[in-house]
């Protein structure tokens, strides 16, 4: 048997803070007896990228799924993911081969049709975007509930942050590892398998928002709101995210102590987590003024292209938004915000937009040929994105920092494939410096772009920082391993468990034993 298990988007600053004082017990263990890789990951430019890269050994390119919400250039409209096509994931390729597969929660994926064993999504806590409730056969999800419990609610709300709402957050991330490791342990005795895996996403939703509860502070108190309910101050908000990186230890644990003893155990994170540095939410205003050539000393009351949904999200309160997203059935409220994504925008006379995202600004040019209402001639698109390019960068902070670090071309960045014109033309890489998101932005060329709200409300976003933890039990490390990368995973699956690898991209990392022999002969 081998077992994927995710210690996912940890945050390696806190993850080397708390094995060195003695916080992860299990994780430490675990280490000292597996050897430590540091991976490649498309998350370094899309973060959004990883999951399936991770679950399909597919490079970007090959996919073309990098956030929840993706461009439909020929219906000139954003869909969610699901509607998107998605090369097979490693179970499904296992199953035809006759392999078992038990998958617990693997975070933004959607289901298969079916599965050669067991599929569960939403049980750890239930989450409409990236983990939807589903389950494959369908009985089980209600099977497991009766016997274990319902799963808590893990919703995320973007905008200002709410006391309440984020208590109840981490209390739901706190309890969700160990409903994890509990389905894990009662399957385990039941039935066999040939490959388990599960996200442990708690940590991956409990980084957005407790990395750093700290900065909110001076957020709520330029709001402010700060006298609305001190997020700061709540109890047991302070030490959320070291609460639920402990609740995840102790249910890696316990997961491991379940599995056979001849059990090959890979435990990785496909992303890494560090501090909110994103000012996606000012970069639909910073483009219009770049394309309009706009007047730095003119007064602007129109609201940017592209920026209607972070306008909404700033009008109306956080727990108002929360009662309505709940009010609604999931399918309803994943077309709603699809379909607000980019409402208001005249294509007719729109030369580039933002697509969604959180972290990296995504642009993309109107290119005729390519999107249905297409208006820049390809002749013009070289010439369009330099300007963009220049002019984002004139754009800095209140403390005279740049605003923007980089801006990479996608031809610059690679990922080749036939899925490559479903990517943004331009990737914006944000200075690192942090900065409140109430604070606008000013270019001497065209302005100042005060901040349409609070983004995200997020303190943490996706970092480059992957990793896997690997520990060979029959089988045994490849040597030499060269620039391992995440997309490896499903290549030492499909070795391990003897499948045929044809079409991957992936490298295996472990081998069997003998395997050398087998190729030799």
């Amino acid at each position: 048997m081998i077992a994927i298990l995710q210690f996912d988007a940890a945050s390696r600053m806190h993850l080397e803070r708390m094995l060195a004082a003695g916080h992860l017990p299990g994780l430490a263990s675990l280490r000292s007896r597996g050897t430590w890789l540091e991976l490649n990951t498309p998350a370094v430019h899309f973060e959004g990228a990883a999951s399936y890269s991770l679950s399909t050994g597919v490079n970007l390119g090959g996919h073309g799924l990098y956030y929840p919400w993706l461009w439909s250039a020929t219906e000139q409209r954003v869909r969610f993911y699901d509607d998107v096509p998605a090369p097979e994931a490693v179970w499904e390729r296992i199953g035809r081969a006759g392999r078992r597969s038990l998958v617990i929660d693997p975070y933004e994926i959607r289901a298969p049709e079916r599965i050669h064993g067991l599929f569960l999504s939403g049980w750890q806590f239930k989450n409409r975007v990236v983990l939807r409730t589903r389950s494959v056969p369908r009985s089980i999800q209600r099977a497991f509930e009766r016997e274990l419990g319902r799963p808590p609610v893990g919703e995320e709300i973007y905008g200002r942050p709410d006391a309440a709402s984020l208590l109840r957050l981490r209390n739901s991330l706190v309890a969700a590892p160990r409903r994890g490791s509990d389905v894990i342990e009662t399957i385990l005795k039941r039935e066999p398998f040939d490959l388990v895996w599960i996200s442990l996403s708690a940590a991956h939703i409990g980084g957005h928002r407790f990395y750093n509860i700290a900065q909110l502070s001076e957020e709520l108190q330029l709001s402010r709101q700060h006298e609305k309910g001190n997020v700061v101050e709540t109890p047991g908000l302070a030490s959320a995210l070291h609460e639920i990186y402990r609740a995840v230890d102790e249910a890696l644990a316990r997961i491991v102590a379940a599995f056979p003893e001849e059990t090959d155990i890979i435990i990785m994170s496909p992303t890494g987590m560090g501090p909110n540095n994103s000012r996606s939410h000012l970069l639909p205003a910073m483009l219009d003024a770049v394309l309009t050539d706009r007047n730095p000393s003119a007064f602007q009351r129109k609201v940017a292209p592209g920026s209607s949904l972070w306008q909404i999200r700033a009008a109306v309160p956080t727990p108002v938004r929360s009662w309505i997203a709940q009010m609604i059935p999931d399918w309803l409220a994943v077309e709603l915000a699809a379909r607000l994504e980019l409402r208001g925008v005249q294509w007719d006379r729109t030369k580039a937009f933002m697509l969604p995202n959180d972290d990296a600004g995504y642009l993309r040019l109107n290119l005729r040929g390519r999107e249905r209402d297409g208006i820049v001639d390809p002749n013009e698109a070289d010439y369009l994105l330099e300007k963009i390019t220049k002019g984002l960068l004139t754009f800095q902070n209140g403390d005279g920092s740049q605003t923007v670090h980089k801006i990479w071309r996608i031809s610059e960045l690679g990922y080749p494939g036939p899925c490559r014109d479903q990517l943004p033309d331009l990737v914006v890489q944000w200075n690192e410096r942090v900065i409140t998101p109430l604070m606008g932005v000013r270019s001497k060329q065209f302005g100042e772009i005060p901040s349409p709200g609070w983004g995200t409300g997020r303190t943490g976003c996706h970092s480059g920082e992957a990793w896997a933890l690997v520990i060979p039990g029959p089988s045994r490390l490849r040597t030499p391993i060269m620039s391992p990368h995440i997309i490896d995973i499903t290549s030492t699956i499909c070795t391990v468990l003897e499948v045929d690898p044809a079409g991957l991209q992936g490298r295996s990392l472990l081998e069997p034993r003998g395997y050398e022999a087998k190729e030799t002969a």
